[in-house]
């Protein structure tokens, strides 16, 4: 092999793999943008998750207020009740004492 079919040959290989190394690299910028872009996503997505973990523990405590609402309301009417009904009781032995003939 001549000098020249050398230098042909190098030229060549060194040409194939320039453009090898340019599909490499245009590969590896199609690949960053894409994983760019797939960063983005997510972090749009865990933001919308945090904004709705965050409204429903807005949510949650709202709703435990309400039950703690409805949980006084509960016992003071239970409360009133039991007050009535001792009201209730106590007259009927008064009338009893009292209408009753005692033995």
């Amino acid at each position: 092999m001549t000098i020249e079919e050398r230098l042909a040959r190098i030229e060549h290989v060194s040409a194939g793999s320039d453009e090898q190394r340019r599909k490499d690299r245009e590969t590896d910028r199609a690949l960053w943008r894409e994983t760019q872009q797939q960063i983005h996503e997510v972090s749009m997505h865990l933001n919308d998750l945090t904004i709705k973990v965050a409204s429903l523990g807005d949510r949650i405590a709202e709703i435990a207020e309400e039950a703690a609402a409805r949980d006084r309301e509960t016992d003071r009417r239970f409360r009133e009740t039991d007050a009535r009904i001792d009201k209730m009781i106590s007259a009927m032995g008064n009338y009893i004492r009292e209408h009753l003939p005692t033995a």
